[in-house]
């Protein structure tokens, strides 16, 4: 049975605070990359109740997904705009979704993002991980923005880390294992880097600061 709009904001209001479930709900966050990384992103998100996402990618499911992302084997072959916003649809009914299955670029990353109030980077490769930090930095100043650098492999989940690098700018991960170096990706380092990015969403929308800004 599906909850009712009024019991599912309710239980949310019940954890959170009515305050901060009201900041929550009223947010639009952006999730760049829906593999591993954004994919356990938009989960905790939609679960924390924040009120709309943004969710971008041009990629489709494929069974070499499916050891850390959130798909089903029965999705293989859709794109995974449409795969995820049908699993957030099951997990929080009352999320706001707006999907583009379409590849990022500096020229359509300002128009893509421009209703965000906080933009995830959950890309794969380093050049595009850049590009959309410069865009963001440079061109939507306003935004908040959260990325990651490190995550691959089986090294110690104490060394995923978030570090405020800029008012605006914070940063996820070991900051130094990569695909290339450590072999593969395994789900649980993945969504704990995914965690970092989400819970420093949740404190960024709660009005919080996360750390100390990096050299400080």
């Amino acid at each position: 049975m599906i909850p009712t709009r009024e019991e599912w904001y309710a239980a949310l209001e019940a954890r959170h605070g009515g305050d901060l479930q009201a900041r929550f709900s009223a947010a639009c966050v952006a999730v760049c990359g829906l593999g591993g990384l954004g994919s356990n992103i938009a989960v905790s998100l939609a679960r924390a109740g924040v009120g709309k996402l943004i969710l971008i990618d041009f990629d489709r499911v494929d069974i070499s997904n499916l050891n850390r992302q959130q798909y089903k084997s029965s999705q293989l072959g859709e794109p995974k705009t449409e795969a995820l916003a049908a699993n957030l649809r099951e997990i929080a009914p009352y999320v706001t979704l707006e999907t583009h299955d379409t590849r990022l670029s500096e020229e359509n990353a300002p128009t893509l993002l421009a209703g965000a109030d906080v933009v995830c980077e959950a890309l794969d490769r380093a050049e595009e991980k850049a590009m959309l930090a410069n865009a963001v930095l440079t061109r939507l100043p306003e935004k908040f923005l959260v990325a990651a650098s490190g995550m691959a492999g089986l090294g110690s989940p104490n060394a995923i880390q978030t570090r405020r690098v800029t008012d605006k700018f914070y940063l996820c991960g070991d900051g130094e294992s990569d695909v290339g170096k450590e072999g593969t990706l395994y789900a649980p380092r993945v969504a704990l880097c995914a965690a970092h990015e989400a819970t420093t969403v949740l404190r960024i929308l709660a009005g919080l600061d996360t750390t100390e800004r990096e050299g400080s």
